[in-house]
């Protein structure tokens, strides 16, 4: 009723079969046209002096649930191996037959749901080792030189390859399951389901899920209508802070970048605080993370807001007047450009607070913090969060958070309908 009303039709139309609606959205995404129609009406709204740039937008996230059945480890690779049999049977069924296993048929006839795997820990290591030698037979005959080409690059058996990959190990000329020790994948990289390779695990605070991540923005000027003005849908594990400059980049290309863009603790960092800034012209607002080193935590006095720095000579001065001897850059585990400095082993010694400053087993204070203008960006940031205007200006991210509620409520935005992270964005 509602494809009827919005197209005019009368109630007794007979309509269209849903295949056509399929097709329409596999062209839509092999074309890149999934904002074609979000696009026009924006031009509407601009047009119309309803949106405008420089004004302020909001941004938040909302986890999305892939349309497949959430699967373990061993699920997963029990149900790539049967999904690939099935493709080859209706691809090559001819081929299939003369390559199968006798017990084929009855092992992978059925889904691997959980009733169907071994209880105890020792038949489960033999079953799951059961399906890796069949995996690895399976493919083994696919890379023989008879075999044609074209099964090889069927997106089942790529999927199964990669799988594979990913879940077992050689050792001694023998295939064997992965453990911890021998390197799974990140959740970034894990494939989760055979039939949505893009899915992925993810875990934000206390919610866990197979899937991805959606991001609304929209904006929130006074006297004008809340309009969404860019939609984002990454992978269930990308962080928040990943995509505030793919976020503005986009917002670019429309002409509608922002003045002040309002969003949480997750998308504000203090590189994104300069280069929000320096780059786009936005005031990025969002409360900025705390300092969680034990010495800010202690509240002794000798936290790295309590010393001094010294850009222009390099040089830090603690609390009790004692110079910094050495600086150095680096970068951190997270591929952040960072300062490391150290003081004299001599001073810190000589100190009478060195165990509140350095550590009780510390010979000397070693602190490592952000380059000059990210650091300048966040100290600016703790600072400014802690005013009244601040706060008042903050609340008003609260609002996208109604946004998501209705896209929940009303249309399902938590679960995708479609296989893969083009159909789910569309």
């Amino acid at each position: 009723i509602d494809w009827k009303y919005l197209l005019g039709l009368p109630l007794a139309d007979a309509g269209f079969d849903s295949t056509v609606l399929s097709e329409f959205r596999t062209r839509l995404v092999t074309g890149a046209a999934e904002t074609v129609l979000l696009d026009a009406v924006l031009e509407v709204a601009a047009a119309h002096r309803l949106l405008k740039a420089g004004g302020r937008q909001r941004t938040d996230s909302t986890h999305v649930l892939m349309a497949a059945r959430v699967m373990n480890r061993m699920g997963c690779v029990h149900e790539t191996m049967r999904h690939a049999l099935e493709v080859l049977s209706l691809a090559a069924p001819n081929w299939l037959l003369m390559h199968t296993l006798p017990h084929w048929a009855e092992s992978y006839e059925r889904r691997a749901f959980d009733e169907r795997v071994p209880r105890s820990a020792e038949k489960r290591a033999e079953w799951v080792q059961r399906v890796g030698e069949d995996g690895e037979v399976l493919l083994a005959a696919l890379a023989a030189e008879e075999t044609p080409a074209w099964l090889r690059l069927l997106p089942a058996i790529i999927i199964l390859r990669r799988v594979w990959i990913q879940q077992f190990v050689t050792c001694d000329a023998r295939i064997q399951w992965r453990s911890e020790r021998e390197g799974i994948p990140p959740a970034a990289q894990l494939i989760s389901s055979p039939y949505d390779v893009d899915a992925r695990y993810a875990c934000k605070r206390d919610t866990t899920w197979t899937g991805y991540k959606a991001h609304l923005t929209e904006t929130c000027d006074a006297d004008l209508p809340r309009i969404i003005t860019a939609v984002q849908t990454t992978a269930g594990p990308v962080s928040d802070i990943d995509a505030v400059t793919p976020l503005h980049h986009t917002l670019q290309d429309k002409e509608l970048l922002p003045a002040q863009h309002i969003v949480d603790t997750g998308y504000v960092s203090a590189a994104l605080l300069v280069e929000t800034q320096r780059d786009f012209g936005i005031d990025l607002i969002g409360p900025a993370r705390a300092d969680f080193r034990w010495q800010s935590q202690a509240g002794k006095g000798f936290a790295m807001d309590d010393f001094t720095i010294d850009w222009d000579n390099q040089q830090v001065t603690c609390p009790m007047a004692d110079k910094s001897t050495g600086e150095s850059p680096a970068i951190d585990n997270r591929d952040t450009p960072v300062i490391k400095v150290k003081f004299s082993t001599k001073d810190c010694r000589a100190c009478a607070h060195r165990v509140d400053c350095a550590g009780p087993t510390a010979t000397r204070r070693l602190m490592t913090f952000r380059t000059r203008d990210a650091y300048i960006a966040l100290q600016a940031a703790r600072q400014r969060q802690q005013t009244p205007e601040f706060i008042n200006l903050y609340n008003l991210r609260a609002g996208v958070e109604a946004t998501i509620s209705q896209a929940v409520r009303g249309f399902g935005l938590r679960r995708s309908r479609y296989f893969g992270q083009a159909k789910t964005h569309l």
